[in-house]
């Protein structure tokens, strides 16, 4: 199994390319399923949950091109299979995304309940409402989840949570629907609007995407189509966070500034001087160390989960006490342990930590819980003295593209190794 050696101290200097974000190809993909002509996405990062979803796609019937590094062409219209299994839909909750497209466009869908990472309780409650409110015979045996519908219907959806994998669902679901669908309660992230930008590009009619409340007019057909996915905020804040947690100067280039608000302002107020245009953000923290942020995650626009693990990587090598409340899922809190071999200091109180920065850590071997945790030790590992170890790092695979290279390039020192 491979393992990420990162030896501490460096600044980091220099421009980083971001890649698409993995939160919005993982919806596209399956959005492909509902046109009846093919799909070309871009800006496709080398990830593999990527992997995965195009296999399980494959397993369906379509066709997939992947002649292109980060463009990838989908033929739905050999499709011939509306299960999803298990074997593939365990390693992956994003799998659960299909149910909508195969249910909309074949009528019927059987997706094995999902897996992922193991951060708290995800349930799909809110994905089958969803589906029976748009007239759906929905039901949940030996582990699938089992939908039928002659068409679709219009109807009114109104989440009790918000719920950024249900509002994908129910938003292809209704593209094909019969008549008019209103989304209430939905998510606004940035991810939710590329979707329906994509969807809108295959011929959906969509208003509202980005805000609470999103209207829908169902089509009879989606037609193929070209979409570039959005470049990956998560991807950026963490590099951000780099540079800053290292008293460095780096640009991410091909970026989304303006999906970033919540985390470039925590960055500011950390002591961070930050530029952005159109497509760059250039953070400079003039060798100075971080002050420590208090933190409270919430949906879009609030602060994002994503970005919980590697600001409390942060506080613990900032001035200060910097106080972390997880309001999105229960279990997130697993990389704590790790961050404690290395010295910090952080005291866990139910759904909040205590973090009070210390002025040096040490390098030791830690072990990667989930995706978000894993690079948050990796940051951690930046600035310890010595050698930090990163086992299971599988968990970063799934979201980052070439990490190790990404930052070998900004001057660490870091190495991945059997």
């Amino acid at each position: 199994m491979d393992k990420i050696l990162v030896e501490g101290g460096r600044a980091l200097r220099g421009e980083v390319r971001i890649s698409g974000a993995k939160n919005a190809v993982l919806p596209i993909l399956c959005a492909a399923l509902l046109a009846d002509g093919p799909v070309t996405i871009r800006n496709v990062p080398r990830l593999h949950d990527v992997r995965t979803t195009l296999r399980l796609l494959g397993e369906l019937g379509a066709g997939i091109d992947v002649s292109d590094d980060h463009v990838i062409g989908i033929d739905p219209t050999r499709v011939n299979s509306h299960v999803a299994p298990y074997e593939l839909v365990k390693t992956m909750r994003a799998s659960v995304l299909v149910l909508g497209p195969l249910l909309a466009r074949h009528g019927a869908a059987e997706v094995s309940l999902p897996g992922g990472c193991a951060i708290g309780s995800r349930p799909v409650d809110q994905h089958i409402k969803g589906m029976q409110a748009l007239g759906a015979e929905v039901s949940v045996d030996h582990g699938f989840i089992k939908a039928s519908a002659s068409r679709l219907r219009g109807g009114r959806v109104v989440f009790d949570m918000v719920s950024v994998g249900a509002t994908e669902n129910v938003l292809m679901a209704a593209t094909l629907a019969e008549g008019r669908s209103v989304l209430e309660n939905a998510a606004m992230e940035p991810e939710i609007v590329d979707l329906a930008a994509c969807l809108v590009a295959m011929g959906a009619r969509i208003e509202g995407a980005g805000t609470g409340r999103m209207v829908v007019e169902g089509v009879e057909r989606l037609h193929g189509g070209e979409h570039s996915v959005v470049p990956d905020r998560i991807e950026t804040g963490t590099f951000l966070v780099a540079a800053a947690m290292t008293g460095g100067h780096v640009t991410a280039t091909h970026a989304r500034p303006d999906t970033m608000d919540a985390v470039l302002g925590k960055l500011r107020e950390a002591g961070a001087a930050i530029e952005c245009s159109d497509d760059r953000i250039t953070l400079d923290m003039q060798g100075r160390r971080p002050r420590a942020v208090n933190i409270t995650t919430a949906p879009h626009p609030g602060f994002p989960t994503d970005m919980q693990a590697q600001f409390m990587a942060l506080n613990c090598i900032a001035d200060g006490v910097g106080v972390i409340n997880e309001t999105i899922f229960e279990n997130r809190f697993m990389h704590v342990q790790e961050l404690l071999r290395l010295g910090a200091d952080i005291r866990v109180e139910g759904h909040t930590a205590i973090v009070r920065g210390v002025d040096v850590l040490s390098g030791a071997p830690v072990m990667a819980t989930d995706l978000r945790a894993s690079a948050s030790l990796i940051l951690a590992g930046l600035v310890a003295q010595g050698q930090t170890t990163i086992d299971r790092i599988y968990h970063l695979d799934r979201g980052y593209e070439n990490i190790e290279a990404k930052l070998s390039a900004l001057g660490a020192s870091i190495r991945r190794v059997s």
